[in-house]
């Protein structure tokens, strides 16, 4: 099934009408918080603001998509959600399996590239499995790219950066005097992709909660209080508008070209 079709083109494509390509981001990165406040608010169990999420990823997706960004990157499950109650941790397991078989025909009908960062080894056999082969039927693609973070921490990728490049200093391949920036992002789960432009937070939250961060930097930051099962192609097109507007200098005095 393809990603659904606009229901009034011009009123969709008018979002952004006036921001021209070059000054849209080319990686979006995403904190989605907010799924189980929006269901407690409305006395539902948590696990019904995880479900509602998933539509809100769709939306991300086609939005991104038809925006013209050209990476983008989803916080998932963090490394520290697993203090949740077991039940919630049991659900966003079926639930991510669920995700990656239903999706499936999606991405690869829409030529999007999938990349899946964090470390695997923790999650259940079937969930790796479903990944491998979401990620094997996607292979050939090479449209947009979605990063799903799974398991994933900011210091946990840096920390296995460094155990990376330990191994290459003694194993005689590389010299201490050789590291500098470009070897540390070579080792980095995100290897080969750009550097975020642009993170987003959802729920109104004034934190990073240990995401992308080394690759962060530089990224500009918007923080909506939107809670994540609400936010639509409308906040994704404001946040873009906002990036467009400001001046990135990256510690010069001249804007970025």
């Amino acid at each position: 099934m393809r990603l659904t079709e606009l229901q009034n083109t011009s009123e969709q494509l008018d979002l952004l009408e006036d921001v021209p390509l070059e000054r849209r981001p080319k990686h979006v990165a995403i904190i989605m918080d907010g799924n189980g406040r929006w269901a407690q608010q409305r006395g539902l169990e948590r696990i019904e603001g995880h479900l509602r999420g998933v539509d809100s990823v769709r939306r991300t997706m086609e939005a991104c998509r038809d925006f013209g960004i050209q990476v983008l990157t989803l916080y998932c499950l963090s490394s520290e959600n697993w203090k949740r109650p077991p039940q919630e941790l049991e659900f966003l397991m079926t639930l991510l399996r669920k995700y990656l078989i239903a999706e499936r025909s999606t991405l690869v009908e829409n030529n999007l590239q999938l990349r899946i960062i964090g470390r695997r080894e923790r999650l259940p056999a079937d969930v790796q499995a479903e990944m491998d082969a979401t990620l094997a039927a996607c292979s050939t693609n090479d449209g947009m790219t979605l990063c799903l973070a799974i398991n994933y921490g900011g210091r946990t990728e840096i920390v296995d950066a460094v155990r990376s490049i330990s191994r290459e200093v003694q194993a005689g391949r590389l010299e201490a005097e050789e590291i500098d920036e470009g070897v540390i992002d070579r080792s980095l789960y995100t290897h080969g992709l750009p550097d975020p432009d642009l993170m987003i937070r959802t729920s109104g939250e004034m934190r990073v909660s240990n995401f992308l961060l080394w690759q962060i930097s530089y990224a500009e930051l918007w923080v909506t209080p939107t809670l994540w099962p609400e936010f639509d192609r409308h906040h994704m097109a404001a946040a873009i508008r906002e990036y467009a507007r400001r001046r990135r200098r990256f510690g010069g005095l001249n804007e970025n070209p």
